[in-house]
C-alpha cells in the first residue's frame, strides 16, 4: 500500500469570534489543516481525523522539504489503507491552542501585540469541535461520513456525536473514554504542577525570557507515560531490569523503566509547548460526555 505522498498544510482563517465554553471568546484565529483524497461531487465522503495530545493536522504523507516527517497515522490513512483515500476525502485539523501551527499561546495576541502566553483562554473538547465544524462549513461539508480518533481524539469524536449528531454518519472511537477517572485528573494536576513550578515557566510568559521550562515539561511527560501503561504492561515490558545488570548505589538512571521515562520526557521537552500542555490536559479533565449531553 502506498503513501498519499507529498502533502501541504493550509491555514484556515476566521475573523468571526468563536464563543468558548468558559464564556471567553477568541477572534482572528487560524487553524492548520491537511486534506488527502478528493471530495466527491455531493461532498458526502469526508472523514475527519481528530488528533490526541501531542499530534497534529499532519495525519498522513510527508512534506517535500522534510521527507522523514511522516504523518502520525500514515499506516492507517492512504490509498488502499483502512481509511482509504481512494474512497474518502480525509481531513486533519490542528486544534486551537496547539503548538503545531494553529493559533495558540505562542502566537501574538492582537490586543497586546505580545504572545498570548498565560492569557490564552482555556479551551475544551467541545470548543475544538465547534472550531472544526467551522472548517467543515468553509469546505461546504454538511455531513461527515465519519469522525474518528484515538484517546483525546476519540473524545472529540464523541463530542461530535452529541453536539452535531446530524452532521456525522459514523463515530469511530479508539482507546478513549467518555470522562477521565479521578486518578487520571490527579495525575494531570501533578504534571501541570511540574510545569507551573519550574522557575523557567515565568507564569506562562517564558517566551519573553527566551527560555523553556524544560524540566517541568520533562517531568510532566514522564508522569503521563506512567499512565499510558498498566502495571501489568509495564512489568512485562521492563520488569526490574537494570541497564548495567548491577546496582550503582546512586541516584542516576539505573532501571530500564527509568531510562524509558527519561528518554520520553527529554524528547517531548524539545518540541512541545508548556502552555499548550496545560491547556490540553485541562481540556482532558473537563471532558464529561454525560454532562455535555445534559447541558446540550
Amino acid at each position: 500500500m502506498s503513501s498519499v505522498g507529498i502533502v501541504k498544510p493550509q491555514a484556515f482563517r476566521f475573523s468571526e469570534p468563536l464563543q468558548l465554553q468558559s464564556g471567553a471568546s477568541i477572534s482572528d484565529y487560524h487553524l492548520m489543516v491537511e486534506t488527502y483524497g478528493e471530495l466527491n461531487a455531493d461532498k458526502s465522503n469526508a472523514v475527519l481525523i481528530c488528533h490526541a495530545l501531542n499530534a497534529s493536522h499532519h495525519v498522513a504523507g510527508y512534506y517535500e522539504d522534510q521527507p522523514k516527517n511522516i504523518g502520525w497515522w500514515d499506516n492507517m490513512v492512504g490509498p488502499g489503507k483502512p481509511v482509504d483515500t481512494n474512497r474518502f476525502f480525509v481531513i486533519g485539523i490542528n486544534n486551537l491552542g496547539s503548538c503545531f501551527g494553529s493559533t495558540g499561546p505562542m502566537h501574538m495576541n492582537p490586543a497586546t501585540g505580545k504572545p498570548y502566553g498565560a492569557d490564552f483562554p482555556v479551551v475544551t473538547v467541545e470548543d475544538w469541535v465547534r472550531a472544526q465544524a467551522r472548517v467543515a462549513d468553509q469546505l461546504g461539508i454538511t455531513q461527515f461520513a465519519a469522525v474518528m480518533g484515538g484517546s483525546l481524539g476519540g473524545m472529540q469524536a464523541l463530542a461530535w456525536s452529541i453536539l452535531f449528531p446530524e452532521r456525522i454518519r459514523h463515530c469511530v472511537v479508539i482507546a478513549s473514554t467518555p470522562k477521565l477517572s479521578t486518578q487520571n485528573i490527579a495525575f494531570n494536576d501533578v504534571a501541570r504542577q511540574a510545569i507551573l513550578t519550574d522557575p523557567d515557566f515565568h507564569g506562562g510568559d517564558f517566551y519573553a525570557h527566551k527560555v523553556v521550562p524544560r524540566n517541568g515539561l520533562k517531568v510532566a511527560r514522564m508522569i503521563g507515560h506512567i499512565t499510558y501503561l498498566s502495571d501489568d504492561d509495564m512489568a512485562e515490558k521492563f520488569g526490574r531490569d537494570l541497564k548495567t545488570g548491577e546496582y550503582q548505589f546512586g541516584y542516576g538512571v539505573e532501571f530500564e523503566i527509568e531510562s524509558y521515562l527519561h528518554y520520553q520526557g527529554d524528547k517531548f521537552a524539545t518540541y512541545f509547548d508548556a502552555n499548550t500542555y496545560l491547556l490540553i490536559t485541562k481540556a482532558l479533565d473537563y471532558f464529561d460526555l454525560a454532562r455535555s449531553r445534559r447541558e446540550g
